[in-house]
């Protein structure tokens, strides 16, 4: 296909502002906190403000996972009724909760989806889009094979043209492998791996539909620098607050005929406001592509930052020029594309980031993130993908290492929504393949920079292979590549100072000179700025990896505090957050390993160093990690006062009392009594705020002294943090008592829709409690899950329920919505019930629908698993009104055996 392209000084016509931008959208989109995800690099548009048809794809596929195929499973007759029914994201199994040291399934496994293409896709372009596979893949369309693969973190795009059926049956077929192969990168076999080849589809797959005249795919395209839509931001003048961007724009011509067409380029503020449009001419030949060139002057800019993170909206429009330059008639609009953008300049100096123009008054801290979640392994939905970045946002982080692979596009459109830079970094780990591994390391680079462009919140590339001794000439190849794939200002990319090649880097990783000595920077070279990609962790041996970082939550209090006050100052030379902070201005930042629990291949415990545990639960570095955020910035998500007292008042809590909190002062006060306030020390040029200690704060055998007394209720430990002498947030502990019931609650971070499509997945979290609320983090129940309504529990049992024991307080299950928006509801109850036991849960909420159109047959997508509420036996499910019932008399007995026990009590006390 051949490419012209036209470098234009284009003008704004009149009339030529976009006739589907819709300004009000646009603010009320930009108000949620989430927004809608991307699909392709785009977001996804209203069907009558749109000529490119998106289809949702994840509802409805049949699995079969084996090493011996059935015969004839690619052909579209193949009966598959057999096969388990599931939704995509899929990893192909659920996971045990602790699935490191290779526990996970390896090996081909098949999909397969049959639904009804609709007639309207007849005579259009169309392609499936899946953002990932793992491993190497097959794909058939209608017996047919259509693509190959090889690689596990980049979209694969199949052309339907040739195959896809209009108004009738279509078959697809997907054969995925995650078997150990040197052949494509990561490439090193898991046993040796430090995190997971977990399999399947398990990213998101749709079916996109074009006219033959359409803005490509980056991706697809294969075109260098080139190809889609790219978007960068040339200038920008923090003084007038005038910025100059560039929209280069690829259209295609599959017709048989030359096509003239007007390519349009519109943006909008964050507000949906102030539009800034041009327009520039193409014609392209018959099977063909063009490119125009489009810039743009923006004044007023409202820039990104990670503190103020504005976005714009990007409108590309393709029309037919025989409609004039006036006209609004949708039937000369060709093609379409919109994106969130944001204007912002990026140099990295040896006197550290200046970002906008001005440098930027902090270190740059952050962590690393692997896409691994509990039981799901890498197959995590978007609003999970989301989440995260909310939680890592919440922590005050602001820069994210993606190690060791590109992140899911959900993740990417959170980071550029919530503040967080983002270090993208090509698949690799400690390992150098034979023949065609270096040509698909460097076709991952060039896709991810291609996928990844126009994401605001790309700070640096790291196209070299994490931790790998590779041949002389790769290093300067592989930057070399980026280079080329982005051509313009603010490309900086990244590699190891101890690596071969380094010399040809923009930006150097290492320990800083005022950490560990063994690591620290010992010569700097040609004065080029520094940054750790990990920092944190801390192992006797790289065999036995004990370590005081590594601390699973329940194993309670203590270890997690020793976790927590590491990652902040240590007694020894290490990169901690305070070192980070004391280095020189050249070393401008650094990330943690690693902010989430997580699975590895290569050892048989899982990799406890987490802030927060693999279901997201916090542990007490977490809030440790909060009270070095800001107080207050524009970004109200990445900072805001904190206070945390890390005691549980157990009988076995500290006596000293250790508060973390980024305000001015604390104050603490212990059982009502008067509040002794300290002043929030820092070091200098060090850790901002120190973690504050009260001596002796807490006593068990005053706690036992005044609850004798039956004042239960005086015991408690208030935390006040002040601000310019006033108090601004609060935290109180009291201590549990005695286990009463159980109490559900859903982790959904503010704004993330309940969305019913098949897809989504949440954490439902089931901790036990006393009278008042108090989690009693000191039990060990187990607690059966069951869920009714549109939803599944993930769980292996055949009769739908899930079975968790109690851990530090509290047991999550994870629940699927389903593809139907109505009421769900769970329910928690102790595995061995009894009179004396707590009270069950219930927890209620309403999905919605998910706005997507989802091509599926319905007898592909199955009958969930009998739940609690549809017994296997003869006997008739309870009504709503019965289970109401059952659980009032289940309430009621509890307080009648309450006052039995205070007799018990009674007597206990009076013979004690």
């Amino acid at each position: 296909m051949k490419v012209t392209t036209i470098l234009t000084a284009a003008a704004c016509l009149a009339g030529s502002f976009s006739l589907y931008a819709d300004p009000a959208a646009d603010r009320e989109e930009a108000a949620s906190s989430t927004g809608a995800y991307s699909v392709a690099g785009a977001l996804r548009l209203p069907e009558n403000t749109t000529k490119r048809d998106v289809y949702g794809m994840n509802v409805g596929w049949k699995l079969f996972k084996g090493k011996n195929a059935p015969e004839g499973v690619n052909s579209p007759d193949f009966n598959d009724s057999s096969w388990e029914s599931v939704n995509l994201p899929n990893g192909i199994e659920l996971l045990p909760e602790e699935a490191s040291g290779c526990s996970n399934y390896q090996g081909p496994v098949w999909y397969r989806k049959t639904f009804t293409a609709p007639e309207k896709l007849k005579g259009r372009r169309n392609t499936l889009y899946f953002e990932g596979i793992m491993g190497k893949s097959e794909v058939w369309v209608n017996g047919e094979k259509a693509a190959e693969h090889f690689g596990g973190y980049l979209p694969v795009i199949v052309n339907l043209d040739k195959w896809l059926k209009p108004g009738q049956k279509n078959v697809i077929v997907v054969k995925a492998d995650n078997s150990n192969d040197g052949s494509y990168p990561p490439g090193k076999p898991q046993e040796s791996l430090d995190f997971a080849y977990f399999g399947g589809i398990y990213r998101d797959v749709y079916l996109i539909s074009t006219g033959p005249v359409y803005i490509t795919d980056p991706n697809e395209a294969g075109t260098v620098a080139g190809g889609g839509v790219f978007f960068r931001t040339e200038s920008l003048d923090p003084r007038t607050r005038k910025g100059r961007v560039g929209v280069k724009v690829q259209v295609a011509n599959d017709t048989d005929k030359e096509q003239k067409v007007r390519v349009q380029a519109l943006m909008t503020d964050p507000k949906g406001v102030d539009p800034v449009g041009e327009t520039a001419p193409l014609v392209i030949p018959p099977h063909s592509t063009g490119e125009v060139d489009i810039p743009l002057v923006i004044s007023n800019v409202k820039p990104w930052s990670p503190d103020d993170p504005n976005l714009y909206t990007l409108s590309v429009e393709v029309w037919n020029a025989a409609g004039g330059n006036n006209a609004k008639n949708p039937a000369h609009l060709l093609d379409n594309r919109s994106m969130r953008v944001g204007v912002r300049t990026v140099e990295i100096t040896e006197k550290g980031l200046v970002l906008n123009g001005s440098l930027f008054p902090e270190k740059l801290i952050g962590g690393n993130r692997h896409q691994d979640f509990a039981r799901l392994g890498n197959a995590v939905p978007n609003n999970l993908q989301w989440q995260d970045a909310v939680k890592l946002r919440k922590a005050g982080m602001r820069v994210i290492r993606s190690a060791h692979y590109p992140q899911d596009p959900a993740f990417m459109d959170a980071c550029d929504r919530l503040g967080l830079f983002v270090i993208v970094a090509t698949p690799g780990w400690q390992f150098w393949g034979k023949g065609p591994f270096a040509d698909r390391v460097y076709d991952d680079i060039r896709q991810m920079v291609r996928r990844d462009r126009n994401h605001p919140s790309v700070m640096m590339w790291e196209p070299i292979l994490n931790e790998t001794h590779y041949p002389a000439d790769f290093a300067k190849k592989a930057r070399d590549l980026v280079h080329e794939e982005y051509p313009y200002k603010g490309c900086y990319t990244a590699c190891d100072a101890v690596a071969q090649g380094n010399q040809h880097y923009e930006v150097l990783y290492a320990h800083p000179a005022t950490g560990d000595k063994h690591w620290s920077i010992k010569e700097r070279k040609d004065n080029k700025p520094y940054f750790t990609r990990e920092f944190g962790d801390n192992v006797d041996t790289w065999s036995a990896h004990n370590s005081t970082s590594r601390a699973a939550r329940h194993w309670g209090e203590v270890p997690m505090m020793v976790q927590a006050l590491h990652y902040l100052k240590t007694s020894f030379p290490y990169t901690t957050y305070d070192t980070l902070n004391a280095a020189s201005a050249y070393h401008f930042g650094g990330c943690l390993w690693h902010p989430f629990d997580h699975q590895r291949g290569y050892h048989p415990d899982p990799f406890y160093g987490g802030i927060l545990d693999a279901f997201r639960q916090p542990k007490t570095s977490y809030y440790a990690f909060m009270s070095q955020r800001p107080q207050k910035t524009r970004n109200e998500l990445g900072s805001g006062p904190v206070v945390y007292i890390a005691n549980e008042c157990t009988p076995f809590s500290p006596e000293d009392v250790t508060v973390f909190s980024n305000c001015d002062s604390v104050r603490l006060s212990v059982n009502g009594g008067a509040p002794v306030e300290k002043k929030v020390a820092s070091y200098p040029n060090g850790l901002k705020r120190v973690p504050v200690v009260f001596p002796k704060a807490w006593d068990f055998m005053e706690n036992k002294k005044l609850a004798r007394a039956g004042k239960e209720g005086a015991v408690k430990l208030v935390a006040e943090g002040l601000i310019g002498g006033k108090v601004v947030t609060r935290h109180e502990v009291r201590p549990s008592r005695r286990a009463e019931k159980i109490r559900l609650s859903l982790d959904r971070e503010e704004g993330v829709e309940l969305c019913a499509n098949g897809s989504d997945v949440f954490a439902v979290v089931a901790e036990v409690t006393d009278s008042r609320g108090t989690v009693k983090r000191l039990n060990d129940e187990e607690l059966v899950f069951s869920v009714e309504g549109p939803a599944e529990l993930l769980t292996d049992s055949p009769d739908g329920t899930l079975t968790q024991p109690v851990k530090w307080g509290s047991a999550p299950a994870l629940v699927r919505l389903g593809a139907k928006p109505e009421t769900v509801t769970v329910r928690a109850s102790v595995k061995h019930p009894g009179s004396q036991k707590p009270v069950s849960g219930v927890l209620k909420f309403d999905t919605k629908a998910s706005g997507l159109n989802m091509l599926f047959t319905e007898d592909a997508v199955g009958k969930a698993k009998k739940g609690a509420a549809a017994p296997s036996s003869a006997e008739a499910p309870a009504s709503e009104r019965e289970k109401s019932l059952q659980t009032e008399l289940e309430k009621v007995r509890h307080e009648l055996n309450k006052l039995r026990n205070d007799k018990v009590s009674a007597q206990q006390t009076h013979f004690e």
